[in-house]
């Protein structure tokens, strides 16, 4: 991933924050024909591991866990925030009229080993923490405990875990930071008026910090 050095996002609690907040990863893998991309949702813990450790589940009938041999190096990324930005918005451009449309967004690209878990202890333990977490703002947390067990025992077979274990993190926030003060403010509050508030709270912060 192409990084210029004032969109490097290189702090541990601005990457996992990206991971966390946006856990639908987009999973490459390498196949005999090129490249497989499967999009699946993730449970991270940063804490295990050199650089944290993601898990997940896939269909059985999905062939990526049969391509992706053990210790297979794979790519995982994650995108967080992100949103068209006008010219118009530039306080500036409209004395200089030399500005152009941009894209803004947040960026995380996870380097893993990947590990097949096909036993039935560490799938229910991944989708235990996953509905735990999704679940948690229901008024009535929906749990497995909820359906019969015979129909949770089908359900589990027919999916197998997955374990990446992260070797390496780059990180991206392309948020206006090579724009002056003014401009970059008045992008966030053109954003905000379009209903883009987390958008423009990422990059506001990128003001102060």
């Amino acid at each position: 991933m192409y990084i210029p050095a004032h969109f490097a996002v290189t702090e541990p609690e601005s990457l996992h924050r990206i991971i966390r907040d946006n856990p639908l990863g987009i999973l490459v893998t390498p196949i005999a024909s090129g490249l497989d991309a499967n999009h699946i949702p993730f449970e991270f813990d940063p804490a295990v591991g050199k650089l944290g450790l993601l898990t997940g589940h896939v269909a059985r009938a999905n062939p990526v866990w049969q391509h992706a041999l053990d210790e297979t190096e794979v790519l995982v990324i994650f995108r967080g925030n992100e949103g068209y930005i006008s010219p118009n918005w530039y306080p500036s451009k409209h004395e200089t009229h030399r500005l152009v449309p941009t894209w803004n967004y947040e960026v995380v690209h996870a380097y893993c080993r990947l590990t097949v878990r096909d036993d039935e202890k560490f799938i229910r333990g991944v989708v235990a923490r996953l509905t735990r977490r999704h679940e948690a703002q229901e008024p009535k947390p929906w749990k497995m405990g909820d359906s019969e067990p015979e129909f949770i025992d089908g359900m589990m077979k027919a999916i197998v875990g997955i374990e990446l274990s992260i070797s390496r993190l780059e990180g991206k926030a392309k948020l206006s930071q090579n724009r002056d003060q003014r401009d970059l403010q008045g992008a966030v509050d053109e954003l905000r008026k379009r209903g883009h508030g987390p958008l423009a709270e990422v990059m506001e912060n990128s003001l102060v910090s």
